[in-house]
């Protein structure tokens, strides 16, 4: 990399830290809720509001249905949040719902959540951020009328930021967190304050609007599926309550308990501030519609349905406008942040698939900054694909949602019920069996809660656009599918076998030659130092004067290998020395052939681009040629050691490619680049 290219990377990311350093990039538990929790907490911004509009398809009416649907979703919440803090307890590795489902219901099942969570992780961003900029550009309008713009900006921010480490991306994270959760809970405590115990009035500037039906969705099943449909949109609330079980690698010691602390602490706050905005919009009559325009009748002119939070803010906040403001931008700043919690979640999952072998190698090493930065990278890259392919439009992303979360929720219960089950056959302790058994049914019981939303989900939204998050989560599934039989039949390959150790007969070396100057008799005092069978010098005569100079030369110096020349009456290099090398090994295949290649080590990338790359080229072919090995022989220019003396010395565990260059004259068979080395992007144990 460039000076300019590491001293941005620096500026971005940060300087690099040693591998010992990983305990202190861990999270203690104040700093872990708003990294894992900021999806969770977030949706309690839209969740209530989701129920409202829902309901508002049957008219005002329904409202009074609205608190039992929200006590269905904290039922809910409460029942995935204790079954959660058992998963972390008993999978403390990690793998979440992945390894859950894998342990205890098989590998398909394992690949399908893994799947879910992949699509659901990369949705949270494009949502959250989408939502943040719908939100902004209501305070914003520049932000609103480029709101794709704004989010493809605030993803890079996100990315940056997680590129730098989960302890500073934490701490970074942390404040608006709790300024959020303070605003919120300072909202529902002084309204509640206002009306329960001061007696006050305070009605919703929507409260006076009329709310009408729509057709007849007031009746019969009509209305179940309504409520049903209502109680889907309002358990939004439950995403990113898996993050923590991801993620529990990130904790601090003890990990387990840590995690189950704050799962705890985020159900808790989750359920008391979305029961609190459910009462506050009930008791001060707020109103939401779907379709404002068309079911709201005696609104005023240039009537603009603003959110729920942002009403409730308004009406208990009346006198003291700061208030107001204030929740409203936190509530905005929640929602950027919100993502955040799959760029936790997403980079450990892809880590764990990556050692099992599902995904690319890539994705299990962490960066310079202890950050899974390859799986931050492409979570990033894959979110911004969907904003931008969707226009950061939320109604439009919302209908994907939701769909990979319950497909998780409900196999992770499922094979919790299969762990309870698996203990209880060998436990013989009566106190230990009553634990396990009240475990088993809270597993059973959110089992049967998120089978049935899944359900509902599927067949309410999946014309809407949940058949994309299927056939992702599909993609996804037979990627991962794809992937582990490559890494299965390469191991295969590669198994030692009994005569892999017989050597070969002899070793038939080769130095490529173009011109007679140092870095050529460099490669050629080293290939004799090698000691092989036989030796000797090729070239490639493209010019009938360069080729009889060079023989001149070769016999004046009186090298002492012979110098063999092949023709190219097209002037090509790279055909006719892979057709010599192959009858060298047709005529003895027990033989192993050496060539060795001389090249220039260039110090400034614009060197790179003057030196043509033939032998690049020349070694890329080599490589596919069995009994064939390739060995570069470096010669370092000024050029080069200026640059070495100039760049910041590598910190110890990184990869540095020095040089990239070649041997001398334009279109020679001894020129050639050093981006092939086999040493380069190799991780060693």
């Amino acid at each position: 990399m460039s000076r300019f290219g590491v001293a941005v990377k620096r500026i971005l990311v940060g300087r690099p830290q040693r591998s010992d350093r990983l305990a202190h990039t861990l999270l203690p538990k104040r700093v872990a809720l708003p990294v894992f929790a900021s999806d969770a907490m977030s949706s309690v911004a839209y969740a209530p509001e989701e129920i409202f509009l829902t309901l508002s398809a049957a008219g005002i009416a329904a409202y009074a249905i609205a608190p039992w649907v929200g006590l269905a979703v904290v039922v809910v919440l409460l029942t995935v949040v204790t079954s959660y803090r058992q998963n972390v307890h008993a999978y403390p590795s990690g793998g979440g719902d992945y390894e859950v489902a894998t342990v205890n219901l098989g590998r398909k099942a394992g690949l399908t959540v893994a799947s879910a969570l992949l699509v659901d992780y990369t949705l949270t961003v494009a949502v959250s951020i989408s939502s943040a900029a719908a939100n902004i550009g209501a305070l914003i309008p520049y932000v609103g009328e480029h709101k794709v713009g704004f989010a493809v900006v605030a993803i890079i921010v996100l990315t940056a930021m997680n590129l730098r480490g989960v302890r500073e991306s934490g701490v970074a994270f942390a404040v608006p967190t709790y300024a959020f959760i303070f605003g919120i809970g300072a909202m529902i405590v002084w309204g509640l304050t206002r009306i329960v115990i001061l007696g006050q009035p305070l009605d919703a500037p929507s409260a006076n609007l009329q709310l009408v039906a729509e057709g007849d969705a007031f009746t019969g099943l009509a209305l179940v599926l309504l409520v049903l449909r209502s109680f889907t949109q309002g358990a939004a609330a439950l995403t990113g309550v898996e993050a923590i079980s991801n993620g529990v690698p990130a904790f601090r010691k003890p990990k387990s308990h840590n995690a189950a602390t704050t799962l705890l602490l985020l159900g808790t706050i989750s359920v008391l501030m979305f029961s609190g905005i459910i009462a506050l919009a009930m008791l001060t009559r707020a109103k939401v519609a779907e379709f404002p325009a068309e079911q709201i009748t005696n609104a005023p002119p240039g009537y603009t349905q603003e959110t729920l939070v942002a009403q409730l803010a308004e009406t208990v906040f009346d006198t003291f406008t700061p208030g107001f403001v204030f929740v409203v931008i936190c509530t905005a700043l929640i929602l950027v942040l919100a993502a955040n919690t799959a760029y936790n979640g997403f980079p450990v999952l892809g880590s764990i698939l990556s050692q099992d072998r599902y995904l690319p190698r890539q994705l299990h090493t962490r960066g310079d900054r202890l950050a899974y930065s390859n799986g931050i990278l492409v979570l990033a890259g894959v979110a911004v694909v969907l904003v931008v392919g969707f226009s950061a439009d939320v109604t439009r992303l919302i209908a994907l949602y939701t769909v990979g979360v319950f497909t998780s929720f409900t196999l992770s219960q499922t094979g919790m019920l299969r762990h309870w089950q698996r203990l209880l056959a060998t436990e013989t302790d009566p106190a230990a069996r009553r634990r396990m058994r009240r475990s088993q049914a809270i597993n059973g019981f959110g089992a049967i809660m998120t089978g049935v939303v899944l359900v509902i989900v599927l067949i309410t939204k999946f014309t809407r656009g949940a058949w994309i998050a299927i056939a992702g989560m599909l993609f996804f599934y037979l990627l991962m599918i794809a992937i582990r039989r490559h890494y299965d039949r390469v191991a295969a390959e590669l198994v030692a076998g009994e005569v892999d150790g017989v050597l070969p007969s002899r070793n038939h070396a080769i130095v490529l030659v173009s011109t007679l100057h140092k870095p050529t008799l460099r490669a050629v005092a080293y290939a004799r130092a090698t000691r092989p069978d036989m030796l000797e010098a090729l070239t490639v005569n493209v010019d009938d004067a360069d080729t009889k100079r060079l023989m001149r030369d070769w016999e004046k110096r009186r090298i002492p290998i012979p110098l063999k020349v092949v023709e190219s009456p097209y002037r090509e290099i790279t055909k006719p020395v892979l057709d010599y090398v192959k009858r060298i090994r047709t005529t003895s295949p027990r033989d192993v052939v050496t060539v060795f290649i001389p090249e220039y080590v260039v110090g400034h990338w614009w060197e790179q681009v003057l030196h043509n790359q033939s032998a690049l080229r020349l070694k890329g072919r080599l490589l596919f040629q069995p009994g064939v090995m390739v060995t570069s022989v470096p010669w370092q220019l000024a050029s080069s050691e200026r640059a070495a003396a100039r760049r910041p010395e590598t910190p110890p565990g990184s990869t540095r490619r020095g040089y990239d260059g070649e041997t001398g004259a334009d279109d020679t068979a001894g020129n050639g680049s050093a981006a092939e080395r086999p040493t380069a992007g190799v991780r060693r144990p």
